[in-house]
């Protein structure tokens, strides 16, 4: 892993540690008077989404209810909270789920979750849902109307698929990481496939013996969290191209240098 991506990834971990501390007073306070007259599932006291936006998710998510049965409802605040009153005004059970837009805690997101919904999506799947929809990269690239959305959508999929062990898609970052690591594998396992003896043409002996590595780097890292988090194969192609091809050039670069090294040994 990168420093940066090391980096961006602990600054997900903290502020998510942050937000826990920081959303405690979400419903610390209790004032109704900023809640709408009118019931709605959206409330943007923060104004991050435009008027548009804001009507489109409210039929969504009125939508969406009145199909599966999930509630889902979105607070965006600032300076000002409606607090514990939420609870009241939407009736938020074990199968709501409240989005909390709040820049102030480091991450724009924070999340309520009703139990019935940690059934289908364990705790790892909100953190990761936070840090990757909510961090300052993220809504500096997309606005926090575009992370509130993004975040959302993932959440109805997850929920129309029966469940989610971690958040669809697969970023750029975590993309690139995949090739890369894929790459390192391929390297790895060129190298040690390198006759030691001659007569033989693949030393299986040293493969198997660094397998824990390669197999680690090509399949742990390189391919499981692309068949776990999309269903394009052009990631998967790639990454099994990138490992294929750095084994054999690995090998044929190490076999040339054996070679040579040979060669000069004999005319020494």
């Amino acid at each position: 892993m990168g420093i940066q991506q090391r980096s961006r990834f602990l600054a997900g971990i903290l502020a998510f540690a942050l937000s826990l501390i920081w959303s405690g007073p979400v419903f610390a306070y209790d004032n109704p008077e900023l809640l709408p007259d009118q019931p709605t599932p959206v409330i943007d006291l923060a104004r991050a989404l435009s008027d548009n936006q804001r009507q489109e998710l409210a039929n969504s998510l009125e939508e969406y209810e009145s199909r599966s049965g999930w509630k889902i409802r979105v607070l965006t605040q600032y300076e000002k909270t409606p607090g514990i009153a939420v609870k009241k005004y939407w009736n938020l059970d074990e199968r709501s789920l409240l989005l909390i837009a709040d820049p102030r805690g480091g991450n724009l997101l924070n999340f309520n979750v009703g139990d019935a919904l940690y059934v289908l999506m364990p705790r790892l799947f909100w953190v990761e849902l936070q840090t990757r929809f909510g961090n300052q990269y993220y809504v500096s690239d997309h606005g926090e109307d575009g992370s509130i959305l993004d975040a959302i959508s993932a959440v109805e999929t997850c929920l129309d698929k029966g469940g989610c062990n971690v958040v669809p898609g697969l970023p750029k970052e975590q993309s690139l990481w995949t090739l890369t690591t894929s790459i390192i594998g391929g390297l790895i396992a060129g190298i040690a496939a390198l006759p030691r003896k001659g007569g033989k043409a693949i030393a299986w002996g040293w493969l198997l013996l660094f397998s824990p590595l390669w197999v680690m780097l090509f399949g742990v890292f390189g391919i499981a969290p692309i068949l776990t988090r999309t269903q394009d194969v052009f990631p998967l192609f790639r990454n099994t191209i990138g490992f294929i091809g750095s084994a054999v050039l690995s090998f044929i670069t190490a076999q040339a240098i054996t070679r040579e090294k040979e060669n000069t040994d004999i005319n020494l």
